[in-house]
């Protein structure tokens, strides 16, 4: 389990058809152990091998098809988390880093010092997605500041424009992204009682 609150950005220093090798912070890579989660943007993956400057990671196909690893290039940079544990402290909001889909960026707009990044959304996911609610964008807890038929918005401040991969995004770019896991529990249970 994780927050959405990003700690770290890594870069990808080599990608195959099924690991990634990413760049770290010493301070990062010295918590690391091998057979450990860590949410790579968002996606949750395990720690196979750890260097002195770089960790990697294994993925399968099914995380290729569902993720935006295909548009990884080398030299792109990602949002890195390490999970949450018992005494962490929730400020972000529940994310599990199973990806439900990927996103694509349609506009970018500075408003005064922040800003609200518009993302198309399948209508698969747009039934999960609520003005207000929680949403994980490449790992990043973020709140919606607006929802329509085929997309939402979300507006950034500086902090999180700046300390996560968000600022290298381009339109038409793609991202990861997590619906809130208590709307999915909550279509299931519905379903269930129809």
């Amino acid at each position: 389990m994780f927050t959405g609150i990003i700690t770290n950005l890594g870069e990808i220093l080599k990608k195959t058809e099924k690991v990634l090798r990413i760049k770290a912070e010493t301070k990062l890579l010295k918590k690391l152990e091998k057979g450990m989660s860590i949410a790579i943007n968002g996606i949750c993956l395990t720690v196979v091998r750890i260097k002195k400057e770089y960790f990697e990671v294994d993925f399968i196909p099914e995380t290729d098809n569902r993720t935006n690893i295909e548009y990884l290039d080398e030299g792109s940079l990602v949002n890195l988390e390490l999970p949450a544990t018992a005494s962490s402290f929730l400020s972000g909001h529940i994310v599990q880093g199973h990806i439900d889909g990927i996103s694509k960026l349609m506009s970018i707009k500075k408003k005064g010092n922040s800003y609200t990044l518009k993302f198309f959304i399948s209508s698969a996911l747009f039934k999960y997605i609520v003005e207000k609610g929680s949403i994980a964008v490449s790992g990043i807890s973020l709140t919606v500041s607006e929802v329509q038929n085929n997309y939402f918005t979300v507006d950034i401040i500086p902090y999180t424009w700046k300390e996560t991969m968000l600022h290298t995004l381009k339109i038409g770019d793609f991202v990861n992204i997590e619906v809130d896991i208590l709307a999915k529990y909550l279509k299931s249970l519905l379903k269930k009682e129809d």
